[in-house]
């Protein structure tokens, strides 16, 4: 089984990556859908306990956020998968620009998770951990982390 953490500021690409990549396999766990902690925690906790491959679909800022999630899925020894989505302050704006209502998330507020996102490490307990681009036409580059 695996359980994946998207990780990249707001705009980044996180949910429409995951709509291409994994929409048709994994369950999407997201807070913005979710409202509270405790319904993200008690959906993850059915997915652990019933196999379900799942995806993490919040920005993943800091280690220690990301760190709950891993520690649950290596305990259920779940596959740990990182997807790093890389962005600079001038794309995320204008792709959060696009959104509707509330999913669009003020400037400061993507400047604020900018500043406190931590890039990931294997270290952190990942089994595979991915570095994802956008090239020119839009279209997602996964590579390796080197």
């Amino acid at each position: 089984m695996e359980a994946v953490i998207l990780i990249g500021i707001q705009g980044a690409g996180k949910s429409t990556f995951y709509r291409e990549r994994f929409f048709d396999t994994h369950v999407r766990i997201n807070l913005d859908m979710l409202r509270t902690r405790a319904r993200e925690r008690a959906f993850v906790e059915t997915c652990l306990r019933t196999r379900q491959r799942f995806v993490v679909d919040n920005t993943n800022a800091r280690v220690a956020e990301r760190a709950v999630y891993l520690e649950g899925a290596k305990r259920a020894a779940f596959r740990t998968l990182g997807y790093f989505l890389e962005t600079t302050l001038a794309d995320a704006p204008r792709r959060n620009a696009r959104r509707a209502g509330r999913a669009r998330i003020p400037a400061a507020g993507v400047g604020a998770a900018l500043k406190r996102l931590e890039r990931p490490k294997r270290e952190e307990g990942f089994d595979e951990l991915y570095l994802v681009t956008q090239n020119e036409a839009g279209a997602f580059v996964v590579r390796d982390w080197a």
